[in-house]
């Protein structure tokens, strides 16, 4: 190989270390932090989209009550998303709660119902209709 090949080849290495390596490790060592630092009373939100306030805090799991008829479940700590109440993060739904608007929006069109004549209606033998019948 020469000198320019191995270069290249080094740059390719540092381009995926710097790029994709490095940003996933702090993002686990960030995730890894926030779940290690779980407290009784904390607001959270699961992976799976469960809010709750924690109760209790385990080794590995944690007690969170989900509402004010005090459901309690027990999770495990991998499967905290954010501590907090995690909010929609559509841009779109950010920029239509931020720009008041003074028109009324419109109603969407209700959509077409098609009528069938009495001939449609029929079976293709010409008997009567039943219930049970598939429409063809």
């Amino acid at each position: 190989m020469d000198a320019m090949t191995l270069m290249m080849l080094v740059v390719l290495i540092a381009v995926f270390y710097f790029m994709i390596i490095r940003p996933e490790n702090k993002r686990k060592k960030a995730a890894e932090q926030l779940r290690n630092s779980l407290k009784k009373g904390d607001k959270l939100t699961t992976i799976g989209g469960i809010v709750g306030n924690i109760v209790q805090v385990n080794d590995d799991t944690i007690i969170i009550e989900t509402s004010d008829d005090r459901v309690r479940m027990e999770i495990t700590k991998w499967a905290v998303s954010t501590t907090g109440v995690q909010t929609s993060t559509d841009p779109k739904a950010q920029k239509k709660e931020s720009k008041p608007s003074d028109e009324v929006p419109e109603e969407p069109a209700a959509p077409a119902v098609e009528e069938k004549s009495a001939e449609e209606e029929k079976p293709a033998d010409g008997g009567e209709k039943k219930p049970w019948d598939p429409e063809v």
